[in-house]
């Protein structure tokens, strides 16, 4: 198995070499050459099987020779023993057709567990083997930072520097990256919003002569790994309701669309994926651009939905590569023109093949609250805001089609978001008893500008040589 630039102008990897180099040279981000399928044999065999098991034959193509069979399977079994659920992504009905898919019981209460458990996991192992450093930087709107902390915190071999907005993220997201006593973890709050950090962090990848000192890796979802780990989700949940033999739909609370894009690779394998719904809250670009083909940034206004707080959705570039036809000058046009007017077009056969995948819808505040209430009315369901949104979308969706079960995905976690649920619903979600002393724990954070000298320095000085 080979990857592949979405912009066409990088050398070709294996699957180790990607996960360990994030961001391709040319800017782009990698993907495989060819997407392995399943026959319908293959996916109902699944049915019954374990979580772990799951991930086991829908991660193993991709991976090649990077691990054998038996060291592969343990890794897995590493990165979701500490779930809070035997189930590990366990599913709740909410209404007639309509399915919850509970992403939140890993380690910081957040779907990025899946993906950031099982990459700490296979990273760690490939730099036992080949004795090297790694300094890891990442951007988060919340929950990326606490995820990949939790996964990486205390190794010998990696130093973590997690770059958040400032001021724009729950209190109980920053905690979580802000109270880890390890010495090779570091918090960084930069003056600025969500798409501040994730330039910041390609510019750093983009400066070579810096990138390679440090021996910098990223673990975003930029990161093919992580679009990987977000697969298996789709296959667990989808048998559960009757796949290779029933069609089932997604509905995802998305800003940097990395975790529908895992079900369009899904999709790509074999599964009977009849609908990708796009579900976002007032910072909409990713639904108006389905709407309209015209991607044009307004601004980032602050939500209830942080996570979700974005405006340059890095992962929408590969599924630009996708509706190009694999055509890597294509997309580095329109990655060009978004980097220097703000702006680009999609043409209209392109748009057709998003359209044969992606739906979208988009929710406001008021109705993400209302949302949050009528869920725990009529289901007792208590959702995050970021699920709320889904939950909201999925519902107008599967109206239009209601023979296929709707499976919207619930990202967090409603104690990581107390006050937006308690407004709502008039119920405080508490934390689970394994983080009840968040609260407590002493805070350790640096706050940085909006500067990529700033940046570059702190990350010079405090990794460990």
């Amino acid at each position: 198995m080979r990857y592949i630039s979405t912009r066409g102008q990088a050398p070709a990897l294996t699957f180790e070499e990607a996960m360990m180099t994030g961001l391709a040279r040319d800017g782009g981000l990698y993907v495989p050459e060819t997407v392995p399928t399943f026959s319908a044999e293959d996916i109902a065999a699944m049915a019954g099987k374990s979580y772990e098991d799951i991930a086991f034959t829908v991660m193993k193509p991709f991976i090649g020779d990077t691990f054998t069979d038996e060291e592969f399977k343990g890794l897995i079994d590493k990165a979701y023993a500490d779930f809070g659920h035997d189930a590990r992504a366990p599913l709740v009905q909410l209404a007639p057709n309509h399915f919850l898919l509970e992403l939140f019981h890993g380690p910081t209460l957040a779907f990025k567990d899946f993906a950031m458990q099982i990459i700490g996991q296979m990273m760690q192992a490939a730099l036992a083997r080949s004795g090297k450093r790694i300094t890891i930087v990442g951007a988060t709107s919340g929950d990326t930072g606490s995820a990949a902390i939790e996964a990486f915190r205390g190794l010998d071999n990696v130093d973590v520097f997690i770059m958040y907005p400032h001021g724009r993220v729950s209190e109980v997201q920053r905690r979580q990256m802000t109270t880890a006593a390890e010495s090779n973890v570091h918090a960084l709050a930069v003056e600025g919003d969500f798409d501040d950090c994730q330039g910041k962090l390609k510019e750093m990848f983009n400066d070579f002569e810096f990138r390679d000192e440090v021996h910098l890796a990223g673990v975003n979802s930029i990161n093919w790994g992580r679009v990987l780990a977000q697969v298996v989700y789709y296959f667990s949940s989808a048998v559960s309701l009757g796949a290779p033999q029933r069609k089932v739909s997604f509905t995802v609370p998305t800003g940097n669309f990395g975790d529908i894009f895992a079900g369009f690779i899904a999709k790509q394998m074999g599964l009977p994926v009849e609908r990708l719904v796009i579900a976002t809250n007032q910072n909409d670009i990713l639904h108006r651009c389905m709407q309209s083909s015209d991607y044009t940034k307004h601004g980032v206004t602050p939500s209830i939905s942080p996570s979700m707080d974005i405006e340059v959705s890095s992962n929408f570039e590969r599924a630009l590569f996708w509706a190009h036809d694999h055509d890597g000058a294509a997309v580095a046009g329109l990655m060009d023109e978004l980097k220097t007017k703000g702006t680009f077009r999609i043409s209209e056969n392109a748009m057709t093949a998003l359209r044969d995948h992606y739906d979208s819808g988009a929710v406001d505040e008021a109705t993400t609250y209302a949302t949050i209430a009528s869920a725990l009315e009529h289901s007792g369901e208590l959702l995050c805001p970021h699920s709320a949104v889904g939950v909201h979308v999925g519902t107008e969706h599967q109206g239009e089609n209601p023979e296929v079960p709707m499976i919207t995905l619930a990202t967090a976690h409603p104690a990581k978001f107390p006050a937006a649920v308690e407004k709502a619903s008039d119920v405080y979600p508490p934390l689970p008893p394994r983080m009840a002393d968040l609260y407590d724990r002493t805070e350790r954070v640096t706050q940085v500008p909006n500067d990529l000298a700033a940046l570059q320095a702190i990350i010079r000085e405090r990794r460990a040589r």
